[in-house]
């Protein structure tokens, strides 16, 4: 007599994810998760001084990035082979900075709750990590070269 359980569960798939830890601690790793909290602090900022158009923005922004980070953490990027997933980051990443860095600019210029001018601040402090994100997927991004080219490592 056989076990029929046994014989369904083993053809059932395994709905485990890979999580890659150490993309956690890497140092695009650690960016993202910096332009989320500053996005999170810029976004209560924004709610203690009830500015709906900047709370849109911040929350938007956070969660673009929290989706990013996401992609990566879980590996989905090697899964989704449609895109390419680098170039998309570093086109999230200039865009970002330049349309937070305009809110920033707008928020600091014409606050007159002091949480619309914490919030101006603290979208000047992502501005500049979107700029080094930006900087360092430019980097890592090849545009025609055999990847040992880009790394630097060409004998």
């Amino acid at each position: 007599m056989t076990d029929d359980c046994s014989k369904t569960t083993s053809n059932i798939p395994s709905l485990t994810m890979e999580v890659d830890a150490a993309f956690l601690r890497s140092l695009r790793g650690v960016l993202k998760l910096v332009e989320m909290g500053t996005m999170f602090v810029a976004f209560v900022c924004f709610a203690v001084a009830s500015r709906p158009k900047y709370i849109a923005a911040t929350c938007m922004e956070f969660v673009i990035t929290f989706s990013l980070l996401l992609l990566y953490t879980l590996k989905l990027n090697k899964k989704l082979t449609l895109f390419f997933w680098p170039l998309i980051d570093l086109f999230n990443s200039l865009f970002a900075a330049v349309f937070i860095l305009i809110l920033s600019l707008i928020a600091v210029s014409t606050y007159t709750v002091t949480g619309t001018l914490g919030g101006g601040i603290v979208g000047f402090i992502a501005t500049g990590l979107w700029c080094v994100d930006g900087y360092m997927l430019f980097k890592r991004v090849t545009f025609n070269q055999p990847r040992t080219a880009a790394t630097g490592t060409v004998k």
